[in-house]
């Protein structure tokens, strides 16, 4: 699924995330969603959810 709805993701939801460093490569990091930091209900690159590591990114795949 992808993460560019807002109510496709939950808090506890597993989650593959681009971090900001990795944008250029596309590298991916997984993860376990604590926060989601974007309020509107979509955005084209990806809503911004922060981990349960701390690490933040945009959502490309919901587990």
């Amino acid at each position: 699924m992808e993460g560019t709805k807002r109510a496709n993701i939950k808090i506890g939801t597993q989650v593959s995330i681009v971090l900001k460093q990795d944008q250029r490569t596309g590298d991916l990091t997984e993860g376990i969603v604590e926060k989601i930091l974007t309020n509107s209900p979509n955005h084209p690159h990806g809503i911004k959810v922060q981990l349960d590591s701390g690490e933040v990114g945009r959502v490309k795949h919901i587990r």
